[in-house]
């Protein structure tokens, strides 16, 4: 296994324990509207990243698309919160979802050329796995609000389409 899938693994791993550091209760409305905040929030990051450091036009495109999209849902995701007068609520889940992209910024910001855009675009299918299978089976199930279940549902198969979007750069890649 490569050092960044590794890395990837060990982010994935973080998120998994973080989604059962919320106990046997599921997650409150308040704090799945944090965790899926955070969520887009950390894949904007990670595509500025790429959009600054990335020479490949493939990856810079694909980059420019995780920012415009997530950057879209995180703001009907403040409209609904403000519409709804909810406040989000920090957790250990978004806490670990924040420190284990914070960990792969580092790592990413260490790399260049074919092996940074290798080791981004690995990360964003593991990433995007990952968030996709919290919102179906840990999310969307838990989420109480009808309007907040149908932004996850509708951030689902945009995201969906994100992994696909990324596995095909992927290929490229290789």
């Amino acid at each position: 296994m490569t050092k960044n899938l590794k890395a990837a693994a060990t982010a994935i791993a973080l998120f998994i324990g973080a989604t059962g550091a919320l106990g046997a209760d599921k997650p409150t409305d308040p704090q799945i509207a944090h965790i899926a905040y955070t969520a887009g929030v950390l894949d904007i990051e990670a595509a500025k990243q790429a959009i600054a450091m990335s020479k490949n036009k493939a990856v810079v495109e694909f980059a420019e698309t995780m920012l415009r999209d997530h950057e879209a849902v995180n703001s009907q995701a403040l409209d609904l919160v403000k519409k709804l007068n909810v406040t989000p609520e920090d957790n250990d889940t978004s806490k670990a979802l924040s420190q284990a992209a914070e960990t792969k910024r580092q790592e990413l910001a260490k790399l260049s050329g074919a092996e940074f855009d290798r080791a981004y675009v690995e990360h964003e299918v593991a990433y995007h796995k990952q968030v996709n299978g919290a919102l179906e089976t840990m999310l969307i199930p838990a989420a109480q609000n009808g309007e907040l279940k149908s932004l996850l549902e509708t951030g689902l198969k945009l995201f969906q389409g994100h992994q696909q979007h990324a596995e095909h750069v992927a290929a490229e890649l290789k």
